[in-house]
């Protein structure tokens, strides 16, 4: 049989196996039978005869307590804190874990079986054995996929319950052949995904943000970290967050571990009670020691937790629901979406925006150009990744494509941040080509003081040599060092608003994920998140994108075939691009591109400073001629 035939037959049969696939989910009575025999093998034995005696003391929580009966319907109190640092916010979770005293409920997209995710899965476990009632829902597709770990899990304790949300073909784990498959079966189910992350303690102090349950989260990758954002809430809103949860939790997307088709045979030969994670696979066990410690260190929580911590008024909390994504509009509905949106229609003189993904769903662009077309309109500032900091290269491609658009009608002043930048939350230096050591900003952590070893992100055994410091991350660098790349999502409106949130502020955020925002309305509040997100767009942390200087004779020309080539849909591939990035020179001083000084005071650095890779300018062009039907799905 020809080559060419084997390969479509190979294709035909993946299809027809997709499509059988498909319809495999558990029915009910399988469900229930899973979960008994899942449940017969449950320890129940506690290790606190009540959990309020177990739980550890936290300031915190009882300041959310307290704004809870301080507040009213028409007067609401609520406790804020905004987690900048990895470390701080992987702390927090854990000083929220442990004192915890009724119920935990944890939301995330991306749960990882590294380091991160096992300290919070032990910590968890340790919870429920205290009497804790802990439920875990994670998004299936990029969460644990071990499947002796999942029916472990199903099995560990009576108080601990995991359920996955729309699994591939209803397993735990998704093969690659698996993952094509529901792609060519089930393209827009398989791509709707649950992006919320939440951790709430007992209905009174929920976290949500950015930030996902990996490493790289929360500043423990070797090579690769994210720039990210969280943040505290206690009060009277953590109570709508329990709400949200609970949709989550009782839709039918969200299967019970133990009836997953792949998990029920490995229950039976699974590690159950207390064998599960007995000894977790730490790569670097000093690491976690210390982070225990630091999470019960009274004085180390009341300089992270409680003394940056704001005491505000109104807070709101907007989340999609799985209902979303079957096309059912609720009423009264709190959707993210049209929330930020409206929020920016709000807008009088400034707009601060963090987004890692500047690709706008048709909705926003609509909004912006609207706003742009105001007789005052407000000033757009944007923080998001450039090619060498990005995780995402086709996304960047695409933003790449529309930066004439966002520059000239939006009038956006876009900053893209630096793979190294000077001074951020988290950044790893080279010490004489070999050592890590801690600058800037991380330094002032409270968190950085017991660090320990200047190399304590690496496993053991592992050196990072400068060529693998250049090269970790989707694209090699010129010069060395921890490459970070930005996942925040934030947006500060008039100086008054502060929005904090998982929701991107694009297509896939508004049309296929599931995501939620907090709105806090508090000017000091607001105004703490303004000054952190400049400083991510300062000169030394990232480039700013300007026009380029105007060409004699043939400007116009150019500005008109660039126009062009950008509205098709394919063959994008205009070489001189309307705008490009620049750094500011020494003794200038920042200025947006429109002041009349600019060029004086900036260098042009090229379309893509810093990447290191043969034709990169080539390879982003063919993403932006071929790339924009795909816009809705990056």
């Amino acid at each position: 049989m020809p080559p060419e035939s084997r390969s479509a037959l190979r294709l035909l049969a993946l299809l027809l196996a997709s499509l059988a696939l498909a319809g495999c989910m558990p029915s009910k009575q399988t469900v229930l039978r899973a979960s008994g025999e899942a449940a017969s093998r449950q320890d129940r034995s506690l290790d606190c005869t009540s959990p309020l005696d177990c739980a550890e003391p936290s300031p915190l929580r009882a300041a959310a307590a307290r704004a809870v009966l301080d507040s009213t319907p028409e007067v609401p109190r609520h406790v804020v804190l905004s987690l900048e640092s990895g470390r701080d916010a992987l702390l927090a979770r854990l000083h929220l874990i442990r004192a915890a005293r009724r119920s935990i409920e944890v939301q995330s997209f991306i749960f990882a079986e590294d380091d991160a995710g096992h300290l919070l899965l032990d910590e968890l476990l340790a919870a429920a054995r205290r009497g804790v009632r802990v439920r875990l829902l994670l998004d299936q597709l990029f969460s644990l996929d071990d499947v002796s770990l999942l029916a472990g899990l199903a099995q560990a304790h009576v108080n601990f319950e995991l359920r996955l949300y729309n699994p591939t073909f209803a397993k735990g784990s998704t093969s690659r052949l698996e993952f094509v498959g529901g792609i060519l079966c089930c393209f827009t189910r398989f791509n709707q995904r649950m992006h919320n992350k939440l951790l709430l303690i007992d209905d009174l102090v929920g976290l949500t943000g950015g930030r996902n349950i990996q490493e790289r989260y929360f500043d423990l990758d070797a090579g690769f970290n994210y720039r990210d954002r969280d943040i505290i809430v206690g009060g009277p809103a953590a109570a709508e967050m329990g709400e949200s949860f609970e949709q989550f939790w009782s839709s039918p997307r969200s299967l019970t571990a133990a009836a997953l088709r792949d998990v029920r045979p490995a229950l039976a030969r699974a590690p159950s009670g207390r064998e599960v994670l007995a000894d977790p696979p730490w790569s670097r066990p000093e690491r976690i020691r210390t982070l225990r410690r630091e999470a019960s260190d009274p004085q180390l929580l009341q300089a992270l937790l409680i003394e940056p911590m704001h005491r505000v008024g109104r807070v709101d909390f907007y989340s999609d629901g799985p209902d979303k994504q079957l096309g059912r509009i609720e009423p009264g509905r709190r959707d993210s979406s049209e929330r930020l949106r409206a929020s920016v229609v709000g807008a009088r003189e400034e707009i601060v925006l963090q987004t890692p993904y500047l690709v706008l769903s048709r909705p926003a662009r609509d909004t912006f150009r609207a706003l742009r077309q105001r007789p005052s309109p407000p000033r757009v500032r944007i923080s998001t990744n450039s090619l060498a900091s990005t995780d995402a290269f086709p996304v960047y491609a695409l933003s790449h494509k529309y930066k004439r658009t966002y520059l000239r009608e939006f009038g956006f002043e876009i900053h893209e941040y630096r793979p190294h930048p000077a001074d951020a939350p988290i950044a790893l230096e080279e010490d004489e080509g070999s050592a890590i050591t801690l600058p800037l900003r991380f330094l002032r952590s409270e968190s950085s003081r017991a660090f320990g070893s200047a190399t304590g992100s690496l496993g053991e055994g592992e050196s990072l040599t400068p060529r693998r410091r250049a090269r970790a991350g989707p694209l090699p660098l010129r010069s060395l060092g921890m490459r970070v790349g930005l996942h925040s999502k934030s947006m500060v409106v008039d100086g008054r608003l502060a929005i904090i949130g998982s929701h991107n502020f694009d297509p896939r955020s508004d049309n296929l994920n599931t995501e939620s925002v907090v709105l806090v309305h508090d000017r000091g509040f607001a105004d703490e998140l303004r000054e952190t997100l400049l400083v991510d767009m300062a000169p030394e942390n990232a480039w700013i994108v300007a026009p380029r200087a105007r060409l004699p004779w043939v400007a116009g020309l150019n500005y008109s075939l660039g126009k062009l080539s950008e509205w098709l849909p394919l063959f994008d591939v205009w070489p001189w691009r309307y705008a490009t990035s620049y750094e500011l020179l020494p003794h200038c001083e920042p200025m947006p591109p429109n002041a009349p000084g600019f060029l004086g005071c900036h260098r042009a650095v090229g379309d893509f400073p810093e990447v290191e890779i043969p034709f990169k300018a080539i390879n982003t062009r063919i993403l932006t001629a071929f790339g924009a039907g795909l816009a809705p799905i990056l």
